[in-house]
């Protein structure tokens, strides 16, 4: 049985990352910022499931400090760390205030490196542990209108990849999960047409995540099984997609050349949306209603 650490646990992958691997039998120490507002604790009770919640906020370094040293004091080592927690940022980069992209890089960025500076000495010293964190296809790939969002995975993937270099010697693992779009609220909410812009990726990538939502839904506990299936099996590989679009995505973004990316991003309406229908089988024009 590990222990397990797991941010972001009140809803979504979090919450179901922590079920899965305390219906595996693993210890989990599920942190959110506000506990009231999730279900957990009465699912785990009902269960009787080896979960303990706590508040913790990753964008504060004393709730991170305190929080996991209070749980490695009553507990002893973390022995695997999952960075769950993230917000998303949706907007043309004209549009969106400066606070947006620091609010998006602070919890989604720095968040993770304050949970891992507050476990990583011990992992190294003991020479065994495993940090899952969770990023995106996004963190591979930037298109409008979710620069902002992609710009804080593509800085979690590069602090990933940084890492499982320095730690691979201390025989400690690091792997980042790499969903597409996933049914939870975070896509939901993309998928929520925005305000009057005159960027036009706005409407065209709600549209796209309200379609994929609607026809596609992909529900969050793939994401949860395969974070418990990197921990158990002892991987040391570093990225997995997560999700029946993830590696799609990743290979339609690697099939053109950067200049053709940014043309597809720019182009009119009526190309973008017959090129996602020809490559992904998915009409994500919007529907229009007939007048009565």
């Amino acid at each position: 049985m590990s222990k397990v650490l797991i941010t972001g646990t009140s809803k979504g992958i979090g919450y179901e990352t922590a079920l899965m691997f305390a219906r595996a039998g693993h210890q989990v120490f599920a942190t959110m910022r506000n506990p009231s507002q999730s279900d957990l604790g009465e699912v785990a009770a009902r269960e009787k499931l080896p979960i303990a919640i706590s508040v913790m906020d990753v964008d504060s370094d004393e709730s991170v400090r305190n929080g996991i040293a209070r749980i490695t004091a009553e507990h002893g080592a973390i022995d695997v760390l999952v960075n769950n927690a993230g917000v998303e940022a949706f907007g043309a980069v004209e549009e969106l205030p400066l606070a947006t992209f620091r609010t998006t890089m602070e919890t989604n960025y720095f968040g993770c490196i304050r949970t891992i500076q507050a476990v990583v000495g011990q992992m190294r010293e003991r020479r065994s542990g495993c940090i899952v964190n969770i990023s995106s296809v996004a963190g591979r790939l930037a298109s409008p209108p979710l620069t902002p969002y992609m710009a804080s995975k593509w800085a979690l993937e590069a602090l990933s990849e940084g890492l499982a270099g320095e730690l691979k010697s201390f025989s400690v693992r690091v792997a980042i999960v790499e969903p597409g779009i996933i049914d939870t609220s975070m896509a939901r909410r993309i998928g929520i047409p925005q305000d009057e812009s005159p960027y036009r990726q706005t409407e065209r990538f709600a549209n796209l995540f309200a379609t994929s939502v609607q026809q596609n839904p992909v529900p969050p506990t793939i994401v949860a099984q395969k974070v418990l299936e990197i921990v158990e099996s002892g991987t040391w590989q570093l990225r997995h997609p997560v999700g029946p679009d993830a590696a799609p995505f990743l290979g339609w973004r690697n099939s053109m050349t950067d200049e053709q990316w940014a043309d597809l991003n720019a182009s009119d309406d009526e190309v973008w949306y017959d090129r996602i229908l020809r490559d992904f089988g998915l009409d994500t024009r919007p529907k229009t209603v007939a007048a009565d």
